[in-house]
């Protein structure tokens, strides 16, 4: 049988919330800090990083969405790389940690729902091709585009040096096991868009001929 807190704190669903949050919802017990420790001793509270929680899914009765949940864990931030690709089903199996993409210094997080590491890229490029995903009614992420998170593997991936369609076709193909034909119709001017950034032009350049060959 739920409680009132219960209640309270089965409205926040799978969306991260802060300790400040916490505090508002437990105002009625002496030591509302002291209540949310043992809360999560309780196991009906997760702590994602000092001051971060998530509900329990036994009382909220949802799954944690680690999409969700990378964008409230730093930020701002997109989920992105391989992890996208994986969201999107063109690669076959999910990363060992939740990828995702900032401007500020790159950071790896481990939370009792699993590691999330976030890399660097240039500010200018970083808000090109990104999109809000809805995560059922109430809840949305912020993602890379397939095309974007296409860019952004190539992008960071260190001393990756592709000069022609072909060894693009076989790096994608071959070593990250991307499935192109999933992305039916690219929208190639996300790749334009941040080839215009400068940064890997020439490897983006690669990527957008095999996408117009075999996906367009």
């Amino acid at each position: 049988m739920m409680t009132e807190t219960t209640e309270l704190l089965c409205g926040f669903g799978c969306v991260p919330i802060t300790g400040a949050t916490l505090a508002g919802v437990l105002s009625d017990y002496a030591s509302p800090k002291d209540k949310v420790s043992y809360m999560v001793e309780q196991g009906d509270l997760v702590r994602l990083k000092r001051d971060l929680y998530c509900v329990s899914t036994k009382i909220t009765g949802q799954r944690f969405l680690n999409e969700l949940i990378a964008n409230h864990l730093y930020g701002p931030s997109y989920v992105s790389l391989e992890t996208a690709l994986a969201f999107y089903q063109m690669i076959p199996e999910r990363m060992a940690s939740t990828q995702s993409v900032v401007t500020k210094r790159a950071k790896l997080v481990q939370t009792p729902l699993g590691r999330f590491s976030f890399q660097t890229v240039p500010e200018g490029y970083y808000s090109l091709g990104v999109r809000q995903e809805q995560a059922g009614a109430r809840f949305s992420f912020l993602i890379a585009t397939p095309e974007k998170a296409l860019c952004d593997l190539i992008l960071l991936r260190s001393n990756l040096r592709i000069t022609s369609e072909k060894a693009m076709r076989t790096f994608l193909e071959d070593h990250m096991r991307v499935d192109i034909s999933e992305l039916k119709k690219p929208d190639l001017s996300i790749v334009d868009a941040c080839m215009a950034t400068r940064h890997k032009d020439s490897a983006l350049r690669c990527l957008r001929k095999v996408l117009e060959h075999d996906c367009v």
